[in-house]
Formats: C-alpha cells, structure tokens, sequence
C-alpha cells in the first residue's frame, strides 16, 4: 500500500503578516496531484489541519476544497486533530464525510477504532490518535498522571489490544500529534510542556508498522518506522534551512517500509542575515538573498536611523528586524530578552524566585510552579476549544 503522509498544514496562518493562504492552496493542489500522478492508495494528515481552534473562514474553505478534491479521487484520506485544532469543531459531520471516504479522527475514546483499508496483500488499519491534552483526557485513558508518556501508553495499549484481535498478517499505520524524543523543534510550535516533560520516546509506539506523526515542522525520521513530515510551508523563520516535504511510503505485504520524500512548492526563500546595517546594504554576497523573505539582525552598537526603509531598498521582502547590537556579555545594557533567550516560563519563574529570595525554589516549590503552569496551560486548551 503507498501512503502518503503530510501534516501541520496550519490553514489560516500568516508569515509575518504576509498572507499564506495562496501558497496554502498551492500546496493542496500540489498534494492532489500527487496522489494523482504517483498512484497514492491512501493519504494520512497527522494533526493541525489549521492554525488556530477557530480559523478564519477563508482556512474552513480552503479545507472544504481540499475534502471535495481529495474525495473526488477517490483515495482514502485518515485525519487526526492537532493541539492548534478544536478537536470539536474538526469533528463535526465526520460520520457524514466518512461515506465520502474522508475520515476524520478527532475523538480520544476512539483510539483502539481503526479505519481498516484493503490492499492485495490483505488488511491495513489506520489508528487515529488525535493531540491528547494529558489533564483532559487522563480520566478516558485511565492514568493517574497527567503526562503525555502515560496518555500515549495507554491510548497505544488500545491500539495494540485492538490489533491483537485482528487476522494474522494485518498491517498497522498509527497516526500521532505529539513530541517525540529526538525530533527537532522550530520556533513555530506551541509549546505542550506539561510537568517539566514535552517528549514521548519513540518505543512507546512499539507494534505499528509504521507511525505518521505531526506537531514539528521539520521533516525528520525519528526511526525508519516512526517519522515526521513536516509543515509544507515555513511558518518561521527558523524553519529557514528546512526543505519542506512529504513522506511517500509503502507499506510491504509483510510491514516492512520503504521510504521517499516528495518536496512541496516554495512560495518564496527564507534567509537570515546578520551583521552592522552599512555591511549588509555593501556585501556583494548577499545578493542571492534579495528576492526572499528576510529577517536581519542588526549588530551595530547604536541603532542607525530608518534600518528598516534602508533595508528594503535592498532587500524587498524584508519582513523581520532585530536588535542585537555588539556587547560584551556583561555590559549592564545586555537586553533582558537576551537574557532570557532559550529559557523556559518555569525557568523563568524560578530565576525570579532566586533574584528576590536569594535562593532558588526547594523540590516541593519548583513542583508547585510547575502545577501552575501546567494548569495555566490546560485552562486555556479547554478555553479556546469551548469558543
């Protein structure tokens, strides 16, 4: 069976206030005709079909375009919900649309439910684990923590318990929304820390033949079977030195996998630059970057006047600018942004508590901080679905 997995489209996104939606379309045309012209059995998206709980109404017609295209070739298609989608709202009409062959896997409590697709060589069944916020569903799952290790477990007990009831020789496909160790994250993901903890380990999908997982925006394979495909577009910069694609995979008779990627469209170059403002209007290397989307750092130690109408002289599309003037690291003007650059809220939180204390947080404060934060962060899952 040839399978072609993508995620993380984040319909309705802008990039830097540039709209996406263009380039969005582009990629659904490009997804389309692939299923076309590479003979594609079914195709899987592994969660944030869009960018927020409730998306812009040109992101929902996007979407319902994309149903109608995808239905019209008559290739399965199985979605999962993300952690920017409401899982709700995704649902909606999903055991309409299934008749259509578009199934929409948004419901935790179906986990251990496949959608069960046939081959030659016998039975595929697709399990849909959509984004498990571990403080909501902990209770349907049974687990005592609310960690995304012991919701995963035990939705992938399911999975496993499921399958062990199925003909000998069926084949599995798990689709997941989460953070697995080893991948590599970007700039553009929510944070889904919960308990000091964000990553899952890769084991803990043990028995599928394959595993499509969403939530990073880099394509990367985590093992030959467990593999993300990436956002098809670059919602961040730092997403600059990504090559955006989609994974082709076939599943052999006995499970085993073969995998090719497929790059999507490029809408426009991201580059980063750095460097004092007359440097970089000078450098004759930069050339190449004048007709990308730009983010400059400037490193001139006194801001120069109008950087941003001098940058776009050159350089058009320049859409972010930053301040990082030349400084030793303990000059008292060392900006608190970069102070705080690549901590965490909690690591925040408990270098506040030592600058106004003396001392850090003990065991059982450091845990309350993390209590707080990780109810902070659920109450406002829970809000931005009931919207």
């Amino acid at each position: 069976m040839r399978i072609l997995h993508t995620s993380d489209w984040h319909l309705g996104r802008a990039f830097h206030r540039v709209n996406l939606l263009e380039a969005q379309a582009g990629f659904i045309g490009h997804l389309v005709t692939t299923v076309r012209e590479r003979a594609v059995d079914a195709v899987v998206v592994s969660g944030d079909v869009y960018d927020r709980a409730v998306p812009p109404l040109a992101a929902v017609e996007l979407f319902d375009t994309a149903l109608h295209r995808l239905a019209d070739l008559g290739v399965p298609t199985v979605m999962i919900s993300g952690n920017h989608d409401s899982a709700r709202r995704l649902g909606v009409g999903a055991g309409l649309i299934d008749r259509a062959g578009i199934h929409l896997r948004t419901e935790p409590s179906a986990a251990g439910t496949p959608v069960i697709l046939r081959d030659a060589h016998g039975d595929v069944a697709f399990y849909g684990l959509p984004y498990l916020e571990p403080a909501l569903v902990k209770d349907e799952f049974g687990v005592s923590k609310a960690g995304h290790e012991a919701v995963l477990g035990a939705a992938m007990d399911r999975v496993r318990a499921d399958l062990a009831t199925r003909p000998r020789g069926t084949r599995s496909v798990v689709l997941a929304h989460a953070f697995v160790t080893g991948g590599q994250a970007s700039d553009s993901e929510r944070d889904i820390t919960v308990g000091g903890v964000a990553a899952v380990p890769a084991g803990i999908f043990d028995g599928a033949d394959y595993v499509a997982l969403g939530h990073l925006h880099g394509c990367q394979t985590i093992t030959e079977r467990v593999r993300y495909s990436g956002s098809p577009l670059a919602y961040s910069f730092s997403e600059a030195d990504h090559r955006k694609s989609m994974w082709l995979i076939d599943l052999d008779a006995d499970g085993s996998v073969t995998a090719e990627r497929v790059d999507c469209p490029v809408p426009r170059r991201l580059a980063r630059i750095r460097g004092r403002l007359d440097d970089l209007l000078a450098d004759p290397e930069l050339a190449r970057h004048e007709d990308a989307w730009i983010e400059a750092t400037l490193t001139d130690p006194l801001r120069p006047a109008e950087p941003m109408a001098r940058l776009t002289e050159r350089f058009p599309y320049t859409l972010s600018l930053v301040f990082a003037p030349e400084r030793a690291p303990d000059d008292p003007r060392v900006s608190y942004a970069r102070r705080l650059a690549g901590r965490s809220d909690e690591q925040v939180a408990e270098d506040f508590v030592a600058h106004v204390r003396g001392a850090g947080p003990d065991a059982a404060e450091t845990a309350v901080l993390r209590e707080a934060f990780d109810a902070v962060r659920a109450d406002h899952t829970v809000r931005e679905v009931a919207r």
